[in-house]
Parts: structure tokens; C-alpha cells; sequence
């Protein structure tokens, strides 16, 4: 800790309130940007990696802590500072976790403590949060041995969603569950219209970062960075994406002159990778209007042209709210669902999730997809899109879909992506993805 930093006890309270605010059921995004700008590095550090142990959290929690404080702070402290301690302590006897935030456990135990006594409310727990630590400190094999059988203190994920994927995919799911928990590489798409791959690596490769490419257009960081901090940033170089979400665009086989819909547009990385693809007429819509104006931050930064593109605040199945009656020639529906593919860059979409989430966004999907279809022209193309990795928002969809459209006819697409870790074959490895290309017949 540098003399920059705050206080440890300061970023565990920030940390506590924004784990807090989760099991409320906010987003850890929205959560985090109620935290001080000061605070909110560490904060973020702290969260990220609690969340991505939580289950082991919650089963140590629950033995250690025989009546829930009435404080929910104080609950998600307690918690935070079991994953961090568990951590410190794993650390001491063999080697540390990659990327893992290691303090000793003396100063976890001091500053979690410390950490009550910055708001009122919670000074009364003091002694719990000590009692616990310290009992944590004294009895902890006996404590980690208890949770053998917990499948969600084991990978980290609620029950339901380890019981889906060892249904879906009983070779697989328990790489799956170990990739979610793993950190997601950087992955930066190459803005052609302004530069080539090989400029923008070499500029990376100067500042002695190093780099590899992957696909089409993407480069993927050894080490992630701040984003702000790279070269091209500010010249709109590069845009960060998942290089399993820089194969939408493609799929779509753009042409200019060609008029295109990307029917949930925000935060905008699809969109503009289609106009960096082609001169095409370009509608770009999202429900959410606010969403919008990130997707025109995105199309100015990387210096896109604007003519013929068109943003619309509409919701995409109710096409009478805003189509002009004119077909698309490509639509791109990137279709609301329940993110299970992205949960290790949003860790906290596992435990905010439930088991009948699915089925409200399979019924979501396809009322947009039954609206999306009419506005598609003849010859035309539609690209669904879903960053799931369950099987009722990815290929039993796409069946739904051709089962009920007898004008669609589906092509090659690459259907359904598993997340992957980085490896000799694939430098970035990628989200979960799902990816489902179909026509209309003339």
C-alpha cells in the first residue's frame, strides 16, 4: 500500500456497502458507482474477487455466524473479509491465488474490524466481526472441511446453475465453472477505417506491452491495463471486445449502401464495428434512451461517419413505435438475456440471477425476434445474438425460431460458444456466446 492509497478499513466498509447492495439486488456496476472516486479502484478489486468466491463465503459465513446481524453491512463485511483472510491464510501455507488481493491476516483481522467504526450503525458489531475472524483464524480446516459437499461453496455459483450446465453440458460444465472464476483477458478490436492491427501493436509493443492477435481484427494484452492509459485510445484506434463478440459483425457479410438495423444497440461495440465493415445506412436502437448516448460517445471517439446512421429510444418489438415501414437488408438481434456467458468480466450476474430468470427472457427473445423477422427483406439476413451459455436462450431458441418461420432458412454460424481461458490455439480465449444466422427467402 502506497501513501496514495486509502486506508484498508475504508476500502473494506466501500467494498461491504457495494456487496451489500447486491444481495439487494443491484448490479455490482451500479453499486460500485455509488462509491467515492478515491475509493472505487480498490473497492472494485475487493468486490470482483468476492464475488467470484462468494458461494465459499457464504458457506463459511453461515457457519461462523449463528444469528444475521440486522446490519447488512455488517453481514457483507463479514463475508468479504472471510474471502479475503481465507485467501491470506491459503497464501501463507502454499502459493498465492493469481491476482488475488494478499494482505496478512493480521491486517485483515485489524483493519475489518476498523472498518466499523467509520459509520455509526455498525460500531455496535465491532466485537462480532472480531470474534468471527479471529475464530475463522483458529478453526480453519475444520471450517473449509465442513463445506466439502457444498456444490455452490465448491465452484462458486448457486446450486441451480451448476445443476443447468451439468444438464447441458455434462462433459464440460466443470471447465466452465473454473473459467468463469478465472480473469478475463483484455481484448481490443482494431478500428480499420482509422489504422491497421499491425500500427496499433507496435504502438502497444513501444510502451512495452505485449500483445497478440486474435481474429480478424483483435488484439488481445498479456497484461490488462487501463484502458484510458493505452496508446490510440483518445484517436480512436481500438475499441475493447470480447473476441467472441467480434464475430457478430462479420456474420452479417455488410456491403455499403446496404441498410442495416442493430436492434439492441447499447453500449454500441457491435454497431460500430458494422460501420468500421461498410458504408451502410445504419439504425441503431435500444430501449433505454440514457444507453444511447454511450453508443454516439462510442461512433465519436473512434470517428465513425454519422451520415445515414440514425439512433433511435424504442423498444425493438414493437416495431409501429418506430419502423418506417422500409425492410433491412441485415438485423442484428443481440437480444436481452440472462448473461450467464459474461459472468467472469461481471462476476456478480451468478448470484443475482434466478432459476426463473430463463424463462422470462426466452419469452423476452421472442417477442422481439417475432417483431424483428417483419421488418427483415426478402433475401435479407438475421443474426441472433445472446452472450448465454443456457441452451434455452441459444440453439432451443434458434429451433423455436425456424419451427415457427417457414420463410427462414438458417446458415452457417458458429451456434454455441463455451467461455474459454487463453490458450496456444486461441490468445484471447472468449465469452459465451451464442450465435444463430438466418435468411429470408425471396
Amino acid at each position: 500500500m502506497t501513501h496514495d492509497s486509502p486506508p484498508l478499513s475504508h476500502s473494506l466498509l466501500a467494498g461491504a456497502r457495494a456487496l451489500a447492495q447486491v444481495q439487494a439486488g443491484w448490479s455490482l456496476t451500479e453499486a460500485l458507482a455509488e462509491v467515492p472516486d478515491e475509493l472505487r479502484p480498490s473497492a472494485q478489486a475487493l468486490t470482483f474477487y468476492a464475488m467470484r468466491h462468494w458461494g465459499r463465503a457464504i458457506g463459511l459465513r453461515s457457519q461462523l455466524v449463528q444469528r444475521v446481524p440486522p446490519n447488512e453491512t455488517v453481514y457483507a463485511l463479514i463475508g468479504l473479509s472471510l474471502c479475503l483472510l481465507d485467501v491470506a491464510m491459503e497464501a501463507e501455507q502454499n502459493a498465492p491465488e493469481a491476482g488475488a488481493p494478499l494482505y496478512t491476516a493480521h491486517t485483515l483481522v485489524d483493519q475489518s474490524v476498523q472498518a466499523t467504526q467509520w459509520q455509526q450503525s455498525m460500531m455496535a458489531f465491532k466485537g462480532l466481526v472480531n470474534a468471527v475472524l479471529r475464530r475463522f483464524q483458529r478453526e480453519r480446516p475444520t471450517l473449509v472441511a465442513a463445506l466439502s459437499d457444498d456444490q455452490q461453496a465448491r465452484w462458486n455459483h448457486q446450486g441451480w446453475w451448476v445443476q443447468a450446465l451439468q444438464k447441458a453440458y455434462p462433459e464440460d460444465w466443470q471447465r466452465i465453472l473454473t473459467v468463469d472464476n478465472t480473469h478475463p483477458p483484455l481484448t481490443l478490436r482494431v478500428n480499420t477505417r482509422r489504422v491497421t492491427r499491425q500500427v496499433v501493436q507496435d504502438a502497444l509493443t513501444e510502451k512495452g506491452l505485449a500483445c497478440s492477435a486474435t481474429g480478424a481484427a483483435g488484439l488481445v494484452l498479456d497484461v490488462p491495463r487501463p484502458i484510458a492509459s493505452l496508446p490510440g485510445y483518445a484517436q480512436g484506434w481500438w475499441s475493447v471486445q470480447d473476441a467472441g463478440a467480434q464475430l457478430a459483425a462479420p456474420l452479417l457479410e455488410v456491403r455499403d449502401g446496404m441498410r442495416v438495423l442493430d436492434a439492441c444497440a447499447a453500449p454500441g461495440g457491435k454497431a460500430a464495428h458494422l460501420l468500421e465493415l461498410a458504408d451502410i445506412e445504419l439504425t441503431a436502437l435500444d430501449v433505454e434512451p440514457g444507453r444511447l448516448a454511450r453508443v454516439e460517445q462510442n461512433f465519436e471517439r473512434l470517428g465513425l461517419r454519422r451520415e445515414g446512421v440514425t439512433l433511435v429510444a424504442a423498444d425493438a418489438s414493437r416495431t409501429q413505435d418506430w419502423w418506417d415501414g422500409k425492410p433491412f437488408d441485415a438485423v442484428l438481434a443481440d437480444v436481452p438475456c440472462t448473461a450467464s456467458g459474461i459472468v467472469r468480466r461481471h462476476p456478480d450476474i451468478r448470484w443475482l440471477r434466478r432459476s426463473k430468470d430463463i424463462r422470462k427472457t426466452v419469452q423476452l427473445q421472442r417477442e422481439i425476434l417475432d417483431a424483428l423477422w417483419g421488418v427483415v427483406a426478402p433475401g435479407g439476413k438475421l443474426l441472433l445474438v445472446t452472450c448465454s451459455i443456457f441452451p434455452e436462450e441459444g440453439e432451443m431458441l434458434a429451433k423455436w425460431f425456424l419451427a415457427r418461420h417457414t420463410q427462414a432458412e438458417r446458415l452457417a454460424a458458429p451456434g454455441q460458444l463455451l467461455p474459454s481461458e487463453p490458450s496456444e490455439l486461441d490468445a484471447a480465449g472468449h465469452d459465451g456466446f451464442f450465435y444463430a444466422l438466418f435468411s429470408r427467402r425471396v
